[in-house]
């Protein structure tokens, strides 16, 4: 249950939920258990998304660390070397094991998911709370999660979706649709393919040109430095 409630019998207080990852996903998520009531705090590696986060009503987590290289040219969280994630979780632990819900949803774009909550952090939190980790496909944010699986673990109920849009199939899409339509519209011009190379849109989505791989995240995945 979410919203605080004031009863004849007593109060109840609101859920406390803990979002991990302020991107799409993680923004929708924080707006989503706002509505719903909760109590929302929310954490991201780049201090560029603190007033988005705020925004929607939620409490921006901020954590001692250095982060003024955490994020590329595309706004994308850079992956982070191993000492950094450890210290991340061991400040993370205290909001995870005060939370009744976390949503996880880090991802770095051509790389596995980091593991942000492990398996000694799950053991921390209360008995049924519950762990959304929406980074299952790539591997995962959570330890003990498993792709498209409901687990428990120490008591918590851990949760792995990997493909929430087809479980609302009308509405991706819809949603779908209209983002195509709106870049083929962007493209086009009096009917003609137009692709102009200073457009920030089309640099953004030209993957090659003349036989040449063009976009740097895919030239990178392609032909790694060594």
């Amino acid at each position: 249950m979410f919203p605080m409630m004031m009863t004849a019998a007593g109060t109840i207080t609101p859920a406390r939920v803990f979002v991990v990852g302020a991107g799409v996903a993680g923004l929708q998520a924080i707006a989503s258990a706002r509505r719903l009531g909760a109590k929302v705090e929310a954490y991201d590696v780049r201090p560029a998304v603190k007033e988005q986060v705020e925004s929607l009503g939620a409490a921006f987590v901020d954590l001692p660390l250095d982060t003024d290289d955490s994020e590329d040219k595309g706004g994308y969280a850079k992956a982070q070397d191993e000492a950094f994630y450890a210290r991340q979780r061991e400040m993370m632990a205290r909001v995870v094991a005060a939370s009744d819900v976390v949503i996880t949803t880090a991802l770095i774009p051509g790389r596995p998911a980091p593991i942000l909550v492990t398996d000694e952090m799950v053991a921390g939190m209360t008995p049924g709370s519950v762990l959304v980790d929406l980074a299952a496909e790539r591997g995962g944010n959570v330890e003990p999660s498993r792709p498209d699986e409901t687990v428990v673990a120490h008591g918590v109920t851990v949760l792995g979706p990997t493909n929430l849009p087809a479980t609302v199939p009308f509405h991706a899409s819809q949603m779908f649709a209209k983002n195509v339509s709106t870049l083929l519209l962007h493209l086009v011009d009096d009917g003609a393919l137009r692709i102009d190379l200073e457009d920030e849109i089309t640099q953004g989505t030209l993957v090659s040109k003349d036989g040449d791989v063009v976009h740097p995240r895919v030239r990178e995945l392609l032909d790694p430095p060594a």
